[in-house]
C-alpha cells in the first residue's frame, strides 16, 4: 500500500476506536464541562483577533476549507472578527477570488475598526443586521449565486433562530460543502449552564439541527470529524451536503 494512504488508514481506524474508549470519553466530558466553566475557548487569537473558539474546531474548519475549497464563506455571528479573518487568510493561501460574509446584528465599533484595518479585510464583507431578515438572506442569495459555498451559523444559539438560519442559508451549500453549526454543545451540557442566555437544554442548535434533518436528507452529520476531534463545541453539528 503507498505509505501516504497507509497512514490515513491508520489514522482512520484510530478515530473509530475512539467511540468505543470509555475512559477517553468520560475525560473529553469532564474537559469540555470545565473548560466551558473557564471560558477556555475565549482566550485564543487568529492572526491578532479574538477567535473565541476550541483550537480542535478551528483545525476543522482549516481542514474543511482545504479540502472543500470553497469560493464563499458564509458566517452568521461575527463579534471580534476572528473567525472571518480565520476564514479569509484560508481563503487566502488557496489564492483565487474566494471571500468571506459575516453577518452580526450588532457589529460593534471598536471590533468593526480592527477587523477594517486587518490584512485580511480585503477578502470580507460584513452585513449588520438580523441573519433571519428575509432582505438581508436575500442579498445573500445573490452573493452565493453560482458560488462554491460554505455555512458557518454562530449567532443567536436558540432552536427557533437557528432553525430559520439552517432554512435560509443551509440551501446555499454546494454538495461535498458543509453547514457548520457551532454551539450544538449547549444541549449536552447540565441544565440552566447558561442563566445569562436566552438559550439552555431543549432550546439550542443542536435540537435545531434535529428538527431540520428530519426534513433534509440531503445532509448528513460528519460523525468522523466528531468522533476525531474529541473535543469540540460543535457535536452533530458539521453537516455535509451529501445531495
Amino acid at each position: 500500500m503507498d505509505k501516504n494512504l497507509e497512514f490515513k488508514e491508520e489514522c482512520r481506524l484510530r478515530v473509530a476506536n475512539y467511540k468505543n474508549d470509555v475512559l477517553l470519553q468520560d475525560s473529553v466530558k469532564s474537559f469540555v464541562n470545565e473548560s466551558i466553566r473557564a471560558k477556555y475557548s475565549y482566550n485564543f487569537t487568529w492572526l491578532g483577533r479574538p477567535i473565541i473558539q476550541y483550537p480542535q474546531d478551528i483545525i476543522a474548519m482549516q481542514e474543511i476549507i482545504w479540502q472543500v475549497k470553497p469560493d464563499l464563506i458564509i458566517e452568521t455571528g461575527i463579534a471580534h472578527g476572528g473567525s472571518l479573518i480565520f476564514y479569509a487568510s484560508m481563503l487566502e493561501l488557496l489564492g483565487g477570488d474566494g471571500h468571506v460574509v459575516g453577518i452580526d446584528i450588532d457589529i460593534r465599533k471598536h471590533n468593526r475598526m480592527e477587523i477594517e484595518k486587518h490584512p485580511m479585510f480585503k477578502r470580507i464583507t460584513m452585513i449588520e443586521g438580523s441573519s433571519t431578515d428575509e432582505k438581508i438572506a436575500g442579498e445573500v442569495r445573490r452573493l452565493a449565486e453560482g458560488k462554491k459555498v460554505l455555512v458557518c451559523l454562530d449567532s443567536n444559539h436558540t432552536h427557533e433562530h437557528v432553525l430559520r438560519e439552517l432554512e435560509l442559508y443551509a440551501p446555499l451549500v454546494s454538495v461535498g460543502s458543509y453547514c457548520v453549526v457551532f454551539d450544538t454543545i449547549v444541549e449536552d451540557m447540565p441544565a440552566s449552564s447558561y442563566p445569562d442566555r436566552p438559550w439552555d437544554k431543549g432550546n439550542n442548535p443542536k435540537t435545531a439541527v434535529r428538527a431540520y434533518l428530519k426534513e433534509h436528507n440531503e445532509f448528513v452529520v460528519d460523525e468522523e470529524i466528531e468522533n476525531k476531534l474529541l473535543i469540540t463545541v460543535a457535536p452533530s453539528g458539521y453537516l455535509k451536503r451529501v445531495k
